[in-house]
């Protein structure tokens, strides 16, 4: 399975084709997790039940004989065949036991393996396709009053989100439609800005923006975010600020972390840096920028 998966994703030089294949060995990989899982449980219920088989069979043979020894002492009092029955039942489960954790670490070893050389090509696609074709944004200025600002960035697609996601964060998306994917698991909350994956629990989903910003401080090759992208810009006095770009149908809405929450609303001050930032990244060659006072 994994074999033909990285033989696809070597022969194909695309950034999707490579999510494809990630996406296929996670679900191959949580369905081995499943097989060896049941298997131990198989052998755990196996190994229960010979036990409990021998008990019975000594006990019948007791109160056959006229005697009632407790349950617990059944067992010992079992004649020797009947032990020899367990003890090679015990050694055969021995031996199967070992063999399954043999396979188990061989298999966890196998897709860890292909999970990091997938990373990797990810990585490296997006560097190299960052150098030759840099990204291109709209920013869009939508004044609210005198001294505040609304901002929008057009609506990106194809590959350009996660090479975004790498230009701002130095990490790769866990997912190739992250961006758009406006899924909830409750209808009655808004899609949360993060995946269960990556170790992030499903409890973990829907964190504050002060946790959402130590998510992706926090070091890692891959960011399980999803709905925006995260974009921190340096403040003249030192330190960061932390935005991020909500999708929002055809733009994206550029928020700044203003305690547990976000405010979308931004101080002349503010929007100024971010534009600066993006400004900055293009006099760099690393993003072409277009911007649109409205």
């Amino acid at each position: 399975m994994t074999r033909g998966v990285l033989v696809r994703v070597r022969s194909l030089e695309t950034l999707e084709s490579a999510y494809e294949a990630w996406v296929e060995l996670r679900l191959a990989h949580g369905s081995a997790r499943l097989r060896f899982q049941e298997e131990h449980e198989r052998l755990e219920q196996q190994g229960s039940f010979l036990v409990g088989a021998v008990r019975a069979a000594s006990q019948e043979r007791a109160a056959s004989a006229g005697t009632a020894p407790a349950a617990e002492s059944a067992l010992a009092s079992a004649d020797g065949p009947m032990r020899d029955f367990l003890r090679q039942a015990e050694e055969k489960l021995a031996r199967a036991r070992e063999a399954l954790a043999k396979d188990e670490s061989e298999s966890e070893a196998h897709y860890r393996a292909a999970f990091e050389e997938i990373r990797t090509t990810l990585q490296d696609r997006a560097r190299r396709y960052l150098a030759a074709s840099p990204p291109r944004l709209r920013l869009l200025l939508r004044k609210v009053g005198a001294t505040r600002a609304v901002l929008h960035v057009e609506r990106v697609s194809g590959d350009v989100p996660v090479l975004l996601l790498y230009l701002f964060a130095g990490r790769i998306p866990s997912r190739y439609g992250f961006l758009f994917d406006d899924t909830t698991e409750d209808v009655s909350l808004p899609p949360a800005p993060l995946y269960p994956e990556e170790g992030v629990a499903p409890g973990e989903v829907r964190p504050e923006a002060p946790a959402l910003v130590a998510r992706v401080r926090a070091p890692g090759e891959v960011l399980p975010v999803k709905g925006f992208l995260p974009v921190f810009v340096p403040r003249p006095e030192g330190g960061e600020d932390f935005f991020r770009l909500l999708q929002r149908g055809p733009v994206m809405e550029v928020e700044v972390a203003e305690g547990p929450d976000f405010r979308g609303i931004l101080t002349r001050e503010e929007s100024e840096r971010f534009a600066g930032h993006l400004l900055r990244l293009k006099l760099e060659g690393r993003l072409e920028l277009e911007v649109e006072a409205g």
